[in-house]
């Protein structure tokens, strides 16, 4: 059987480190082969058969990788249904995403359970459009006091029947984020550790010592920095901090920012990259729903048993916009946000939509950049971050 070969030439090429001012990507059979300057090996090998897309001097990146997002284009992890993720993984394309991470909801159990299962039969069905990876479980194991837009209703401590039930029945579960102050949520941390789940500190009124405390039991990443967690408060008249100084402070733990220019400003992104820097921030849409969609209402979570909520200003907020509610971003408003309001170059806004999301999830050594041997994954954009193409494994599945 003859390969598939595919060239991208004649664009800007991002690496980790660098912009190769004229160059482009050969793949074949699904894998990155070569990254060079000018013709590369095209003139050499003499491919008359292979497909060339010409850049027109268009950005070529790695795919991004969302590793939190609930839903877009109307559908919705919790919907419980193969045909929402198709949609997902097809809109998130559209984005420039070419792996992401589906997140539940604070949900009641027979919700969750429908929805890792329909997860697992959209995997078997190889949907055209990103890359399923794996679940993320958000919530129920949150505080109360930093809820936000998840459902006060089901939310719980960690038990170790509860937790046990889901990861030994679902391996697909590859993320966990928690309120590490909840009882129990110490031992939930080393349980994930043992098996490789990515633990994150998130939705939590922690102090910054528990924050310590979680990562010494495995915690290493925190969920959506700022947004449903706790910052510097008055106890008894001290100043003691929260989970938002231990984010910014403890090198152990990396961080995920909603970057759609509404959650967080400008100060508070460019205060963040100070921080962490591009290693150590990742860019997640938290994508509801709405993404890819028009302003309006919209159910988050099951469509029987959801919360409503409304998407304006280019947000969703609860209905008494007492918080927001997720984002409907996708992930290239991310890319030029950072470039745009935080002053960060093209090279390291791409890393943080791609290799530093996808070393946290430690897909690092497939995904996350343009090197030999990881997968053809490849987003082209223009000037201004408009994704023209779309390329999973050597195949384009979305043209603008």
């Amino acid at each position: 059987m003859a390969s598939s070969v595919l060239y991208i030439i004649n664009g800007r090429v991002v690496t980790p480190i660098r912009l190769i001012g004229c160059g482009g990507v050969r793949i074949e059979d699904g894998v990155i082969t070569h990254v060079f300057s000018g013709n590369g090996p095209m003139d050499d090998l003499g491919e008359s058969d292979a497909q060339v897309i010409d850049a027109r001097g268009r950005y070529i990146s790695p795919g991004f990788v969302d590793i939190h997002l609930h839903g877009g284009g109307g559908a919705d992890l919790m919907d419980g249904m193969v045909e929402s993720l198709v949609t997902m993984c097809r809109i998130h394309a559209s984005g420039g995403s070419t792996a992401i991470v589906p997140s539940t909801l604070t949900s009641s159990d027979s919700d969750l359970i429908r929805a890792l299962e329909a997860f697992r039969a959209a995997v078997g069905a190889k949907p055209i459009g990103s890359r399923l990876l794996g679940v993320h479980l958000e919530g129920p194991y949150f505080s109360q006091e930093q809820r936000g837009a998840q459902d006060p209703r089901y939310i719980r401590n960690p038990s170790r029947d509860h937790y046990m039930g889901i990861l030994e029945r679902y391996p697909e579960v590859i993320r966990v984020s928690a309120a590490p102050e909840l009882e129990g949520a110490l031992d939930l941390g080393r349980e994930l550790r043992s098996r490789s789940v990515l633990a994150s500190v998130g939705h939590t009124d922690a102090s910054f010592e528990q924050v310590v405390e979680a990562v010494e039991a495995g915690y290493s990443h925190v969920t959506h920095l700022y947004s449903g967690m706790a910052g510097v408060r008055r106890v008894r008249a001290r100043r003691v901090a929260g989970a938002i100084e231990a984010g910014l402070a403890l090198d152990e733990l990396t961080v995920e920012v909603i970057a759609d220019g509404v959650h967080l400003p400008a100060s508070l992104l460019k205060l963040i990259v100070k921080c962490k820097g591009p290693d150590r921030t990742a860019l997640i849409t938290d994508a509801i729903r709405a993404a890819g969609m028009t302003e309006g209402e919209y159910i988050m979570g099951s469509a029987d048993d959801g919360q409503k909520i409304i998407v304006d200003e280019g947000v969703a907020w609860l209905p008494d916009r007492s918080a927001f509610a997720g984002s409907v971003s996708l992930t290239n408003r991310l890319v030029r946000t950072m470039v745009e309001l935080a002053d960060v170059s093209v090279t390291d806004a791409v890393k943080m939509a791609s290799l530093t999301p996808a070393r946290i999830i430690g897909a690092q050594d497939t995904l996350g950049s343009l090197d030999v041997g990881k997968r053809g994954d490849v987003v082209v954009f223009d000037n201004g971050f408009n994704v023209s193409i779309t390329i999973v494994g050597g195949e384009t599945v979305f043209r603008a």
